[in-house]
């Protein structure tokens, strides 16, 4: 049962941007933190930005230098990550997750692909 779907990604020149969604099916998904994560080939998973479940609060890793934005649509049941001036560096697949606390997540989707040439 698939609970996180994440669309959006594809492949960008540098400078370009995109917006990845995510659309979650989890029971009580407006209770969740959610996040964005990375992962590109050969290093290690990265956070990327994280939001609270009122969407008034977010937390950004530092990795973007305000380049991305979370924001999320409880009645869509959707978590967006705006993307602009995006850099080679940013390429990697691109997953969404949902969690109790901005620290801890326990749902994944399969992620989506970005690659910025």
């Amino acid at each position: 049962h698939v609970q996180l779907v994440e669309s959006g990604g594809g492949s960008v020149q540098a400078g370009g941007s995109l917006t990845l969604s995510c659309v979650s099916s989890l029971h009580g998904d407006n209770l969740n933190f959610m996040a964005w994560f990375r992962q590109a080939p050969g290093k290690e998973r990265e956070g990327v930005a994280h939001i609270d479940p009122s969407g008034m609060i977010t937390h950004y890793d530092d990795n973007d230098e305000g380049r991305f934005t979370i924001s999320r649509d409880s009645a869509k049941r959707t978590v967006y990550l705006q993307m602009t001036k995006l850099e080679p560096e940013d390429t990697a697949m691109y997953y969404c997750a949902a969690g109790p606390n901005l620290f801890e997540y326990t749902y994944w989707g399969q992620g989506t692909q970005v690659t910025v040439s």
